[in-house]
């Protein structure tokens, strides 16, 4: 796969890149909270890893094209998580409110 150094210097970060920002969201799925974290994050990181895979596939340079598609799959999913704890955290606020 990889051509020469530079496709492994590539590679090895686009690797090191996937594996920390999915660390995070996972980090925020396990603590049960997204306090502190906003969706704007998210919707901008979706639509920057979307143009950017598709800039990147248009100069066919596939090591970006595989790290913005992962990049693009850690936003949604986190956005998902910001969306599940929110929803969770109004559910429980209604719950806990006087009748």
């Amino acid at each position: 796969m990889a051509r020469g150094p530079e496709e492994i210097v590539g590679w090895a970060s686009s690797g090191l890149l996937v594996l920390t920002i999915g660390q995070q969201v996972w980090k925020q799925w396990k603590t049960g909270t997204s306090k502190g974290v906003s969706r704007w994050l998210f919707l901008g990181q979706m639509t920057a890893s979307l143009g950017f895979t598709v800039y990147s596939w248009l100069v066919k340079n596939w090591v970006f094209v595989v790290t913005n598609a992962l990049m693009l799959v850690n936003a949604v999913v986190g956005y998902g998580i910001v969306l599940y704890h929110r929803r969770r955290e109004r559910r429980r606020v209604a719950a806990e409110a006087p009748a």
